[in-house]
């Protein structure tokens, strides 16, 4: 489930978040996936400029990106269906922008 893209339904939101019913990935560790109700994901995005808290990836066909700073966690019955999974090179991306904005 870590780092699949599912579609999910993201209203109600309020001011920027990003909203609708969108591809999102999923962000949290398998340990907390099996164990919690909740997972935390990252909403993607076509619409976006070359920020550095953004992933610049390619998704069934589409260009869009993963917008790390919007990352929130949400409750499962929020997932509608999996649509697949990021390459392994948007996967170091995201956990190198992840662990930059949290950790450093």
């Amino acid at each position: 489930m870590q780092y699949d893209v599912y579609l999910i339904n993201l209203d109600p939101t309020i001011g920027h978040e990003i909203h609708k019913t969108r591809p999102c990935i999923i962000i949290s560790p398998e340990e907390m996936n099996e164990n919690l109700g909740t997972v935390i994901i990252a909403p993607m995005t076509t619409k976006s400029h070359d920020y550095p808290t953004r992933v610049k990836v390619t998704f069934q066909g589409k260009m869009g990106w993963i917008v790390l700073d919007q990352i929130r966690t949400v409750d499962k019955k929020r997932l509608v269906k999996k649509l697949g999974s990021i390459d392994e090179n948007a996967i170091k991306k995201v956990k190198d922008i992840i662990s930059e904005m949290l950790v450093e």
